[in-house]
């Protein structure tokens, strides 16, 4: 460990301070080995003996970056950093990226560029995966680049160079964008296919192609000519320096992205707010036009923001790992979801024994060594997580010398790591502008991986501590080092010299990254995505705590963004996004290329299911919204392990207790004698977790409160609402069921009640309505005040799709609960429009999963309706009759109704109506 050297002078102390706290630039002086952060410090050079960044034989590396991007704090730990990171002496370039729907690898003759869309399933059946497969490659003639570099970059884009000399050459590619924007100069515009291409539209600077079964269209400069000889496509660029690509998701769609062809992706960034319970995010794309003067573009969807925009959507769709793309045609689209509250412990009940939980307080608070050896990151961060959750519990039942105990425990260990100059501390790196702790561990230090998780726990305890004083928290104490930790991880400043944006989560795709250098044929990945909440939970406690409501609301935005993620991608929640060929109901790991059922380190079923729950807190409450996809989890669990789980039957009783807390009641009264308690759990914790919604009945996610830090159960009806204030005055809380909570300052209150009204429309709760209409962006309501509006239907390409959805536009509702009416049957009115085109007919098909496990259990197609080439609506009922019906209807008990509807013939779009009483669907149920 180096000595402290002399402390720098006042103003350098000054502007370090003014930094620590994001105020201004990180400027360590160069012979300073100790920076001061508040009542904390941290190094700026690495302790003896340890190491930093590595490539994969262990010599030190530094980023790949061009003489532009040299001083920018670079994002590891996203979906293009191997183009930063080398990891791999032998690869300059980078390893295949999964931007999606497109795949990209930079090669010496410029970027690969791939559209999977057929997915394989490897590993023994452990794997699904759509790889990266060239279908050709942007280019240059001539360009042999010794290596690629990150020239720019942004929220989620980034931008590629090569240079060997004669040739340079710039690529912008990015999440959600089907074009690939080139700028070159000392050579023509080249495109290398990997097999012959078939031309199928060539008009001039504009071309057509189909490769490998995808269909691309180039363009060059206006006034340019594309020459096809073999697998070698180029363009004189005549004096410009630009041309794009993009891929097509069907030949019809080229006059539509021809018009974006030359407005080019400059950057992107997202903006988000989060008020009333409701968290607002937008993504905007900024647009330079090369010719002409548009500005406008196209951008593909991923499910988690399709799900929840009202934005009007193409009938383009694409292919991807994490299910259907949707694409929009404009610069920008918003999001809106319920906030995922976060609570500091589960509320007070009377199914906890006190005497009983104060028995297991005690053997934590009273273990010869609450760390359990703890030295690293990881293992420390889990020990302080241990002894978080337990604080506000002994608080709950009134042990305040426990409680104090704990918080002694948990300030004395923060303390030791935020003091540099000990067996711990952390090491600011600026070449790669990251805070390391060492002793590290996981390739913390060498791979910069997991950051977001090892240090979770830290901000999650400190919010704990700054609950019960805030002086420690205050920045001129030891909330400088937190917020240090904050701006490595989740930094929430654009402008911060000193660490990238938002370093571990991926804005676009809707979670975090957990390889710093993303050095993999499958692209990056990330395994507990439940330690990641666990940031943004901490966040939105920290900030409660502290009074910072811009680290608050990012906890918010994190946490509800990344939940949904994890319901779509981890558990497949709606099985909509694994392959059929794939037979698991959820996954370990997702990466860039797909999902494993697997961990890095196990194939023992009961990690594999757990890895994606530990640890559990009151930010894990958002995994309750779907409950059904809780309980074929944990079917999956027992069939792979040949029976009930052994280890860590404690995280997966209290995960099951989110669906069914009397279930996993009866588990932990049967089973609580004899086990150990998984490293981050304690038996105190769980027995109050359990024993609390046994009583109070699982978390209610149809309702919200418009704070962060409040959530609903509800038990045989009866709803409880709980809130904790960590302000210094009482405040009144509202709930989305018109229900209001009185909480006094820094308390948390609890209340009980049937509610004000009904749960919020944008995510109906229970329904006994039968008569539901089509909203635009996919659901199916009982609301009447929506405004009436059109989604578009796509074409059914030249071919006869009757009976077969094809590119369907898709309205459905869940949580549907009725009892099947004796000798009714299934009603539509819709109204559709084809406009003067000739030849189109709609088709409709109604599906009812009975139960909402994901399975329909039954399905009527009915016959499609010849829509007339006459501009205006006509209407198309159940009258034209089934063409097709299988399975058996019968009572619906959280169940779903799905309404698809296409066009079965014809070469064109056409319009179904939305939002009226024109545009319904009435089931037969009362």
């Amino acid at each position: 460990m180096q000595a402290s050297l002399s402390r720098p002078a006042a103003a350098t102390v000054l502007a370090i301070a003014l930094a620590a706290v994001g105020l201004g630039p990180a400027a360590s002086p160069a012979a300073a080995a100790t920076i001061p952060a508040g009542s904390g410090s941290y190094t700026d050079s690495r302790p003896a003996g340890t190491s930093g960044p590595t490539t994969n034989t262990g010599a030190p590396v530094t980023p790949k970056l061009t003489a532009a991007a040299k001083d920018k704090p670079v994002p590891t730990n996203d979906w293009w950093s191997s183009l930063a990171y080398q990891r791999y002496g032998d690869n300059p370039y980078s390893t295949p990226m999964y931007g999606h729907p497109l795949t990209y690898q930079a090669t010496s003759g410029g970027l690969e560029v791939g559209y999977p869309t057929t997915p394989a399933v490897v590993g023994d059946g452990r794997q699904y995966e759509y790889a990266h497969k060239a279908d050709l490659t942007v280019g240059l003639n001539g360009l042999n680049s010794p290596d690629t570099k990150a020239d720019a970059w942004s929220d989620w884009t980034v931008t590629p160079y090569w240079s060997d000399g004669t040739r340079t050459l710039r690529t912008t590619i990015g999440h959600g964008m089907p074009f690939v924007y080139a700028k070159g100069s000392g050579g023509d515009a080249r495109i290398t296919t990997a097999g012959t291409p078939t031309v199928f539209a060539d008009n001039g600077n504009v071309l057509g192609i189909t490769v490998a079964g995808h269909h691309y269209a180039l363009f060059a400069p206006t006034g340019s000519d594309w020459n096809v000889s073999g697998t070698a496509i180029t363009a004189g660029l005549g004096g410009k320096d630009y041309f794009s690509l993009a891929v097509l998701p069907s030949t019809d769609a080229l006059a539509t992205y021809r018009k974006y062809a030359f407005s080019f992706v400059t950057g992107s960034k997202v903006t988000w707010e989060s008020t009333g319970g409701t968290v607002k995010a937008t993504y905007a794309l900024t647009t330079e036009a090369k010719e002409g003067t548009e500005r406008g573009t196209l951008q593909a969807l991923y499910r988690h923001q399709w799900l929840h925009t009202t934005d009007a959507l193409t009938p383009y769709t694409y292919v991807s790992p994490r299910g259907t793309m949707k694409v929009r045609e404009s610069a920008s689209f918003t999001t809106s979801q319920k906030n995922q509250g976060v609570l500091p412990a589960l509320p007070a009940s009377g199914g906890v024994d006190k005497a009983r939980l104060t028995g297991y307080l005690n053997e934590v608070a009273n273990a010869s060594d609450p760390f359990s050896g703890a030295s690293d990151t990881y293992w420390t961060g889990k020990a302080l997580g241990r002894l978080a959750q337990l604080v506000p519990v002994a608080d709950q039942i009134g042990q305040t010398g426990i409680r104090d105990k704990l918080l002694g425990l948990m300030k004395g260990r923060l303390q030791e790591w935020f003091t540099a100059g000990g067996a711990s501390e952390f090491s600011y790196d600026k070449d790669w502008k990251t805070l390391t702790g060492y002793p590290a561990s996981y390739g913390s230090d060498t791979e910069l991986n997991d950051h977001h998780f090892h240090y979770s726990y830290y901000v999650y305890a400190a919010a704990i501590v700054a609950q019960y004083d805030q002086a420690w928290a205050a920045d001129s104490a030891w909330g400088t080092m937190v917020k240090t930790l904050v701006r490595d991880t989740a930094n929430p400043s654009r402008t911060d010299t000193a660490y990238p944006f938002l370093r571990g989560f991926d804005v676009y795709a809707g979670h975090s990254w957990a390889s710093g250098h993303q050095g993999f044929a499958a692209g990056n990945n990330q395994e507990s995505s439940s330690e990641s909440i666990n940031l943004s939970a901490g966040l939105v406690l920290w900030g409660a705590a502290t009074g910072d409501t811009t680290l608050r609301d990012l906890g918010s935005y994190l946490l509800t963004t990344e939940s949904e993620a994890i319901t779509q991608y981890w558990f497949d929640a709606d099985q909509q996004v694994f392959p059929g060929s794939f037979g698991h109901d959820t996954v370990g790991m997702v990466w860039g290329s797909g999902g494993a059922y697997s961990t890095w380190w196990t194939a023992n079923p009961e990690e594999i299911h757990g890895i994606n729950v530990l640890p559990v807190t009151g930010g894990s409450l958002h995994l309750a919204r779907e409950k059904a996809a809780i309980k074929r989890n944990l079917a999956e669990l027992v069939r792979e392990n040949g029976g009930p789980a052994v280890e860590w039957r404690d995280l997966l009783w209290e995960f099951e207790s989110l669906a069914d807390p009397a279930a996993a009641k009866t588990k932990w009264d049967a089973g609580n004698g004899g086990y150990t308690p998984e490293q981050g759990e304690s038996k105190a914790h769980t027995y109050h977790w359990i024993a609390t919604l046994d009583s109070l009945g699982a978390p209610d996610m149809t309702v919200s409160g418009n704070i962060p830090t409040s959530a609903v159960f509800t038990k045989n009806g009866v709803r409880t609402y709980s809130a904790h204030n960590h302000g210094s005055t009482a405040r009144t809380v509202t709930f989305s069921d018109g229900a209001t909570l009185s909480v006094p300052a820094r308390s948390t209150a609890t209340g009980t009640g049937t509610g004000g009204g009904d749960p919020d429309p944008e995510e109906p709760g229970p329904s006994t309505g039968n008569t539901f209409r089509l909203k635009s962006g996919g659901t199916l309501t009982t609301a009447t005040d929506g405004a009436a509006g059109a989604d578009t239907l796509a074409s059914a390409d030249g071919v006869n799709r009757d009976g077969t959805p094809y590119r369907a536009t898709v309205y459905e509702i869940k949580k549907v609960d009725g009892t099947l009416a004796a000798g009714a049957s299934t009603a539509f009115r819709l109204r559709v429009d084809a406009g003067t085109k000739v030849g189109l007919a709609p088709q409709v098909r109604v599906s009812y999963d009975l139960t909402g496990d994901g399975t329909f259990d039954r399905t009527e197609t009915y016959r499609y309706f010849a829509t007339d080439p006459v501009t205006g609506w006509e209407e198309y009922t159940q009258a034209v009759g089934t063409s097709a019906v299988t399975g058996s209807l019968g009572n619906l008990k959280g169940g779903t109704v799905r309404l698809e509807i296409w066009n079965a013939l014809g070469n064109g779009t056409s319009q179904v109506q939305t939002g009226t009483d024109a545009a319904v669907v009435k089931i037969p149920y009362v």
